[in-house]
């Protein structure tokens, strides 16, 4: 008996689906609403912040009123990362370089003439392997490109040969851990051997001085000194996706030899983060961002003479930092950095595509700033 009224019960549902006999109307209706909310937070159509964190005094979060307030929290940043009020200016003690290095993946890209390849070795074994493009018409300008968390730089190639093809040099890193960086097995005291496969991995690292999340940064600060020293490029800018996007705002804000910097879907406030905008360990650890919060990361990473920083927000990123909440703080950071009298910050929202990447429109804004004059 139980059986034959599930069979009517399901062979009306079949019948009501067909024709939208009732309670089928109620029950789409519920359904496509809930679906309409899940897409819309997805996307960023509709994912706002709750209301009480929209209405945060933003200004008041930033303790940034003159110059010198730039200098204190670029030196306060610098100790909390390495325990000194500058970031190293100097080669780590272990860069290996391969001057003609081989990548069959690249090699179908027209413009390239060579490839050097430089592997930097931190503290606990860590490796970033970096490579450095040239272009055969070289305009003597040079791009660093930053991939994030979903892979290795390879994933921009795309990036990559457009920059290569506009006569930029392109060195391109990946976040630790990820692409052809290694994932080093370390003896923690008390824990027993622990090998990094994750970024919140890194919290067990104790390095002699600073904190890991130097880690993310070091090896920029190194390449930029290493080309400082063997090459002679009229400018260094910074393009970075996703956490990459993150670290181009990281290193903007500490070294001022990056003239232009572009951060896309990198980053927004904590206090306009939602579930998805989270983030990995090194998005949102308290002790750093209260010394220095992500407002004031984005006016260091614009302070100073002939410098930008722009943030690029995809609107629809299926992924993080989408919508429109840079809508409360984008006029605010932009008015001081002008009132500081040096430098530039905007903002630029992609609405031309529901992907997490740098799109043609961003990589045409971008290269129309890189070719602008300061």
């Amino acid at each position: 008996m139980y059986v034959a009224i599930l069979l009517l019960v399901m062979f009306y549902g079949l019948i009501a689906a067909r024709f939208a006999l009732p309670p089928y109307p109620l029950l789409n209706d519920g359904f496509n609403a809930l679906l309409s909310k899940e897409h819309n937070e997805i996307s960023g159509v509709n994912n706002d912040a709750p209301r009480d964190y929209t209405e945060t005094d933003v200004a008041a979060l930033v303790s940034i009123r003159q110059s010198q307030d730039v200098f204190k929290l670029r030196s306060d940043l610098s100790h909390f990362l390495w325990g000194s009020p500058k970031p190293p200016l100097i080669l780590p003690a272990t860069i290996n370089i391969n001057k003609s290095f081989l990548d069959d993946r690249f090699h179908d890209i027209a413009s390239l003439r060579n490839l050097e390849k430089l592997v930097v070795t931190m503290e606990f074994g860590l490796e970033s392997h970096v490579y450095h493009f040239t272009p055969k018409k070289p305009n003597n300008k040079v791009v660093l490109y930053h991939q994030g968390h979903w892979g290795g730089f390879y994933l921009g190639k795309k990036q990559i040969k457009e920059f290569l093809d506009n006569g930029y040099s392109v060195v391109a890193f990946s976040m630790p851990l990820k692409g052809l960086n290694n994932q080093p097995i370390i003896k923690v005291p008390g824990i027993g051997k622990v090998k990094l496969l994750k970024h919140r991995h890194m919290r067990f690292l104790n390095p002699k001085d600073g904190h890991p999340i130097k880690y993310f940064i070091e090896p920029v600060i190194m390449v930029i000194n290493y080309l400082e020293k063997n090459y002679d490029y009229s400018s260094v800018s910074m393009v970075g996706i996703s956490g990459g996007g993150w670290t181009t705002t990281m290193v903007a804000a500490l070294d001022t030899r990056l003239e232009k910097s572009f951060s896309v879907a990198g980053s927004y406030p904590i206090h306009l983060r939602i579930d998805i905008d989270w983030g990995d360990y090194e998005q949102n650890y308290r002790e750093l961002y209260q010394i220095v919060n992500y407002l004031e990361l984005y006016v260091l990473a614009a302070y100073g003479a002939n410098r930008e920083h722009l943030q690029i927000i995809n609107k629809y990123d299926p992924c993080c930092f989408a919508g429109t909440r840079w809508e409360a703080y984008k006029d605010i950071i932009k008015t001081l950095v002008h009132q500081l009298g040096e430098g530039e910050y905007d903002l630029f929202m992609d609405d031309s595509h529901r992907e997490h990447t740098t799109s043609p429109v961003t990589m045409k804004q971008i290269l129309n700033a890189l070719d602008s004059n300061p």
